[in-house]
């Protein structure tokens, strides 16, 4: 880090176990001599190695000096490698991977030549390949770092020797290449959940110094074709020389060396390449030169083509000069890179950035066949304005120096790291200021556009190191940046003589990891993200050294381990591991007798996973660390004594019931017990330990322990207390029991797969391949790696180890079968191997799901009452991962037409197994839902979508089999008809458990079984009717009323509830079950209900219709049937008012059919049949009439209907009034009264025949027939009778007295009304309806 290290104690006395360990010592001693350091001392000679001057060589002749040095041994922190604690330093770097065994040969066979490798070779990571390369000599090394040792593959590639002829270079500049990894391999671009590793590749190579080309089109190509080269010309080698020193080219190029003086030489600063679209091994790289210069080289398998595309990128209007160029600039242009990392194939032109000394440019080159180069815009960072950039010429300022430019993976934010030389005004010291300066698009500009600010600052500038000490221009531009990695925001800065800082700004703070590995573990060649198994997750830092392997630092040791920026340099200037060579040598001989030790995944605490984004680190309190500490103590104590003292009391006492889920030290304990790492596998043998038993052997040991826990918690009373308690603690230390069983199960399966594999491959086939290959190896492959992704810790280990050790993590196999499908089942493979993949998945996922339900089924006793809670294998993450598998099984089945009907029967029982799994994890998440009050519809929805989906497929396939069974004359080569029924009934108790209904129906029609399907009906019965209603719903869409009412003897309830929707059956429904009442009620109202189109919908989503039309005469006879029904269901008070009301809907109905026929506006006799007026309808078509008659009907239609009615249309019958009034001619009346002198005999014979008279004979008179209350409650016929006397419209006279002739005839009106409410008299005229028929 950047503290001082503390001053060691001196070690010389320290005692020697070896009794050889005198000359140990003075080989070390020796070995430390020649071990160069970083920076390398140029006096110091590297050929006087003795070649035995190592002990304890390997046969391999791997050098060893590095390995048990103390120094690298400082770095490594010290586990505890009982697996029961996670004690190693969180502030540590963490190991991650070693040098393939060619890397170590071949730095081995360099030592023996007695050349020096060190600080000469060169190295990086590719980030989207996920691709490590190191330089050894002629030779450069590609691997995937991400690989296990077992599989890693490692490419050589030989630097061809005319290259090194004609340009001069000898071994002494193997640090001067520049490379770019393209790849290739469109496959590998897709997901970045789990990333694939590359399988095609090319590799752009550049010396730096020469400028020579080397292109190999596709490493991993089996042909091994020579690579296509390029030298630079005599004319463009006396370009990258300054005018002083061309006449020293050759004797410059001898003496230099990395990081060394670069005086006068134009070099090539930094080089990216792309892959062009449609063309096969073609790609473009573009490099920027010292001198101001941007080169392009198009290469592809059939030579190299480099051109000149800039002159000059770097002049400002601040330089002077012919060339615009001064001394100072001669660093300058510094870094390209690309602005969208991830390249799509489909895109035609890529954009790149080029920093110079001044400004940002963009550029875009077009990726066609002259891959024009052009320039899209600029902007200045170093100027006058402060909100663009960097402020120049501020007091105390010297000068600026822009070192390198990186872009985030989404091509938004650009990230520059900057140096300031400043002068301390009071000290007149200099002193050099590291800053980062953040720059992003502006809100609504195109990418394109030539606006001169086009960039803002993200965010201030955030100072690295505020004063750090004075370095020359040769270190600061060995520094680079990178950005991406975890914590989120951060960047590392490389250094050129071997380190790597971390800067984190986090809460207005800046805090520094420094990684520095000792002098002997060489330089740190790069840094890079490791790929995270997330989409929304960046990754941890990686970082490449010289000679110690690939390191991680997890995101936990730079927020814990981060200090406050120093006063120091960036340098290894002033490190804490600047050794002397006499601490070194005394440091050997306490390191002679031990072991080399490094962070590894045996450090990994299993109770505590690391996965949730640290924004500041949760650790666990003191209480908890002693709850957990004191539980694993009773239960070691019970695992050798077998008695628990107190358990319950002591363990309530430390607080260990007071967390519930995974923060449970019950929980953590029993994850710990199942997530145990084994400290003898190792990562070199790969599946050959994988063959052995030791995988079983260990899942089974981890069992028994668990069982002894659980036990542990029974005898102890803690069971009763978390049943109680912490009913979801119990339940997940339960289901890691269900966990493990489903893993043991598995790798059985995995040795039945390997087996059958073996039985028919090739006896050639070594038992390895067999054991490595197989969709089911893939996904644990797939798995593992996430797993090891996800916790750097676990990088060290094989994949398939970390699969079958991180039980807990049993959900990870479904996601990846869920995220990665298409790769392990890869459509383009032959139908064969698809099936085989499919079917191997297949089984995987049935058979850890079943084994978890019977460990339940077998064990319920333990599990706490299940209210609310949801099994593991019910979560999300899991039912798409069956989904995906299950989806793919479908496709397959839609293909499998042309196969033999083996197959198609193997298709099927895989797909009815896992769609079984399937709807049993749908299921148990819709009950716990339901349970927990929560919104599931959604849920339920896509569980009746994807259950209707698999079913329906498989009894398709299963009638494809009942029908080729059929066609079959033999019978012998297809299936026998038990055997289809055998199917067939399986698939039936799937549908009855998941309410399949459709499927259940379609099989009962189809076998066409009466009996088979009244049995399903009354096992299927639901809240809602279940099936029952299901069946009634089919055969009346269908119109089978005959059977539908024949299920009503069975089924009465059910058949009831469902017709209450369909009146016109219901009734027949009721009077089988003697319900008269019922029947009279529905019979009225069916017959008084309006002609309407019902729809109901079809599951196929076709839709049916159920027309109600009904003529007037069938409405007649329904009310004749509903009186009927009304009698026969007694004579008491209630039959009389129902035969009432249906006898005046009978006379409304008959005075209808008059009014229409009396109207001669009505001409449509369809109408006349069909339609059914509403009382207002009626009684206003009567106003409407001419006939005298028209208007004593329109007072009977009042008389018929209810009270009810003639409160709310009492303006109506007002008018029906004023319209009787105006039938008589009331002022010839009176006239003939007055004349003829009338008696009261005679008056009283006029004014019967008076609409007046009759229309309150009806309403009024002693005969009146009304239905319910009378006309008196809604209008009086005297105004005396009024409740309200100010109320002029609220009798009939007060209507009345409004017309026209009453101030002359208004006495005969009033005795027309009042002798009609005394008299009575006939009220009924020969026209009019009678009262009964």
């Amino acid at each position: 880090m950047f503290s001082s290290a503390p001053k060691k104690k001196n070690t010389n006395a320290t005692p020697l176990r070896d009794h050889g360990g005198a000359a140990a010592a003075a080989a070390a001693a020796a070995n430390l001599f020649h071990s160069p350091a970083t920076p390398q001392s140029r006096q110091r000679s590297s050929f006087i190695f003795n070649e035995n001057a190592v002990p304890n060589r390997p046969s391999t002749g791997t050098p060893a000096p590095w390995a048990p040095r103390l120094s690298v041994l400082a770095r490594v922190p010290q586990v505890d490698r009982s697996g029961k604690g996670d004690d190693t330093d969180p502030i540590k770097p963490v190991f991650v991977a070693e040098f393939p065994q060619l890397v170590r040969d071949e730095q081995a066979t360099l030592l023996h030549k007695r050349v020096s490798v060190e600080g000469l070779g060169s190295g990086g990571i590719d980030k989207d390949t996920s691709l490590a390369w190191i330089t050894c000599g002629n030779r450069v090394f590609i691997w995937s770092y991400l690989s296990p040792a077992s599989g890693m593959r490692c490419v050589v590639l030989e630097i061809p020797s005319k290259v090194l002829e004609d340009g001069d270079t000898g071994k002494s500049d193997a640090g001067s290449w520049l490379l770019c990894v393209v790849n290739c391999d469109d496959t590998s671009k897709g997901t970045n959940k789990v990333p694939k590793h590359c399988s095609s590749a090319a590799v752009i190579m550049c010396n730096w110094k020469t400028r020579a080309v080397i292109y190999w089109p596709d490493i991993y190509s089996e042909s091994h074709n020579p690579p296509v080269t390029s030298v630079a010309s005599s004319d463009e080698l006396e370009t990258v020389l300054t005018p002083d020193r061309r006449s020293s080219f050759g004797k410059h190029r001898r003496q230099s060396k990395v990081g060394g003086s670069l005086n006068g030489l134009h070099t090539f600063n930094s080089l990216i390449a792309s892959v062009v679209p449609g063309c096969k091994f073609v790609c473009v790289a573009l490099a920027c030169s010292s001198n101001g210069e941007l080169w392009q080289f198009h290469c592809g398998p059939d030579g190299i083509r480099r051109r000149k595309v800039y002159e000059n990128v770097t002049r400002s209007p601040q330089q002077g000069g012919e060339s615009g160029q001064n001394v100072s600039n001669k660093w300058y242009p510094r870094s390209l890179t690309w602005r969208f990392p991830h390249h799509s194939p489909k895109e035609s032109n890529r954009q790149f950035f080029l920093l110079t000394d001044h400004e940002i440019q963009c550029f875009k080159v077009e990726l066609s066949s002259d891959m024009h180069v052009s320039k899209l815009w600029s902007q200045e960072i170093v100027g006058t304005d402060a909100e663009v950039g960097i402020k120049k010429d501020l007091a105390g300022q010297k000068k600026i120096w822009p070192l390198d430019v990186q872009v985030d993976d989404h091509g938004k934010v650009i990230t520059i790291l900057v140096v300031t030389l400043c002068n301390d005004r009071i000290s007149s010291s200099s002193y050099m200021q590291y800053s980062i300066l953040t720059l992003q698009y502006k809100s609504g500009l195109d990418s394109e556009t030539t606006n001169d600010r086009i960039l803002e600052k993200k965010s201030p500038m955030e100072v690295i190191i505020p004063k750090a000490r004075y370095e020359d221009e040769d270190f600061l531009f060995s520094m680079r940046l990178r950005v991406g990695g975890k914590p989120s925001g951060s960047t590392v800065v490389i250094s050129g003589d071997g380190t790597a800082t971390v800067s984190h700004y986090h809460r207005n703070l800046t805090r520094l990891y420094k990684f520095d590995l000792p002098y002997d573990a060489g330089k740190v060649l790069d840094a890079s993200v490791l790929p995270s198994a997330d989409d929304y997750e960046e990754g941890a830092w990686v970082v490449l050294t010289e000679k110690a392997g690939i390191w991680a630092i997890p995101e936990k040791a730079v927020i814990l381990g981060g200090v406050e920026p120093p006063e120091r340099s960036l340098s290894r200037k002033g490190s804490s591991n600047e050794r002397s060579a006499q601490e070194e040598i005394r440091n050997l001989t306490v390191a002679g007798n031990f072991a080399p030790r490094r962070a590894s995944s045996e450090a990994w605490g299993t109770g505590d996973r690391q996965r949730a984004v640290l924004s500041g680190v949760a650790r666990r309190t003191a209480q908890d660390e002693e709850s957990e500490a004191l539980l694993n103590l009773l239960f070691n104590d019970f695992l050798s004594s077998g008695q628990v003292d107190r358990a319950l009391e002591k363990l309530e006492t430390s607080g260990s019931f007071q967390r519930d889920g995974e923060t449970n030290v019950f929980v953590r304990t029993s994850k710990s017990i199942i997530d145990t790492l084994a400290k003898h596998w190792t990562t070199t043998r790969g599946a050959e330990i994988l063959a052995m038993a030791v995988v079983s052997t260990q899942l089974l040991e981890k069992q028994q322990k668990h069982q002894k826990f659980l036990q542990f918690l029974a005898l102890s009373k803690c069971h009763e207390e978390l049943c109680s308690r912490q009913r979801h603690a119990l339940q997940i230390i339960l289901e890691h029991g269900e966990k493990l069983s489903a893993m043991i199960q598995l790798r059985e399966l995995q040795n039945m797969i390997s087996q059958n594999r073996s039985a028919s491959v090739n006896s050639l086939g070594s038992s390895s391949d067999i054991q490595m290959s197989g969709a089911l190896w893939d996904l644990i492959q797939l798995v593992g790696e996430r797993a090891r992704r996800n916790t750097v810790l676990l990088m060290d280990r094989d994949n398939a180890e970390v699969f079958y050790s991180k039980v807990s993590d049993l959900e990870d196999f479904f996601y990846c079968l869920d995220a990665e499908i298409e790769y392990v089942i890869r459509p383009e493979h032959p139908f064969e191997i698809q099936f085989q993949r499919a079917c191997e998945l297949t089984n995987a996922c049935v058979t850890i799901i079943t084994t978890c339900l019977n460990y339940k089924n077998e064990n319920h006793l333990w599990y706490p009452p299940p209210e609310g809670l949801t099994p593991w294998y019910c979560q999300p993450v899991v039912r798409k991962g069956i989904w995906s598998g299950a989806s793919v099984l479908l496709r397959l089945l839609s293909e499998i037409s042309g196969f033999d009907k083996s197959s198609k029967l193997d298709l099927y029982s895989h797909l009815e197994a896992l769609a079984e799994v399937l709807l049993e994890a749908y299921s148990g998440a819709v009950t716990a839902k339901i349970e927990c009050g929560e919104e599931h519809k959604g849920l339920l929805n896509e569980y009746w979508e994807r259950r209707d989906a698999l079913l329906e497929s498989l009894y398709q396939q299963v009638k494809e089999f009942e029908a080729t069974y059929k066609d079959s004359i033999e019978g012998s080569e297809g299936m026998t008809g038990d055997a289809i029924l055998k199917i067939m009934s399986h698939l039936l108790s799937i549908a009855k458990r998941h309410g399949c209904y459709k499927v259940m129906w379609t099989i009962c029609c189809d076998v066409n079984d009466s009996e088979l399907l009244r049995n399903i009906m009354h096992e299927s019965l639901g809240p809602d009717g279940g099936f029952s209603y299901y069946v009634f719903k089919k055969l009346h869409e269908s119109r089978q009323f005959s059977e539908l009412l024949r299920l009503g003897e069975e089924f009465p309830e059910e058949l009831s509830v469902f017709l209450k929707e369909h009146p016109d059956l219901l009734w027949l429904h009721d009077l089988f079950l003697h319900q008269y009442s019922s029947a009279s009620e529905t019979l009225h109202e069916l017959a008084l209900a309006q002609n309407v189109q019902s729809t109901s919908v079809a599951e196929e989503g076709e839709q049916e219709y159920s027309k109600l039309n009904l003529k007037l005469s069938d409405r007649k006879n329904l009310l004749y049937l509903s009186k009927i029904a009304a009698f026969a269901a007694g004579t008491d008070a209630g039959t009389q008012v129902k035969v009432g009301r249906i006898e005046a809907d009978l006379k409304i109905l008959k005075l209808q059919e008059q009014v229409m026929e009396g109207l001669p506006s009505i001409k449509d006799k369809q109408l006349v049949e069909h339609q059914l007026l509403h009382p207002e309808d009626l009684i206003k078509l009567c106003l409407e009439g001419e006939g005298r008659e028209f208007s004593l009907w329109a007072f009977d239609v009042f008389a018929w209907t209810s009270a009810s009615f003639r409160k709310v249309y009492r303006r109506l019958l007002e008018d029906c009034w004023r319209k009787a009034a105006s039938q008589d001619d009331w002022s010839k009346l009176h006239d003939s009264y007055i004349v003829e002198g009338w008696s009261d005999e005679e008056t009283l014979q006029n004014l019967k025949s008076t609409i007046l008279f009759q229309a309150s004979s009806r309403c009024y008179g002693p005969g009146a027939v009304t239905f319910e209350e009378g006309f008196d409650q809604v209008l009086p016929l005297r105004q005396e009778n009024m409740e309200t006397p100010g109320d002029t419209s609220s009798s009939v006279e007060a209507i009345l007295m409004q017309h026209k002739d009453f101030p002359v005839a208004g006495k005969l009106m009033l005795m027309a009304i009042m002798l009609g409410c005394e008299e009575g008299g006939d009220t009924t005229y020969e026209e009019g309806p009678s009262p009964m028929e």
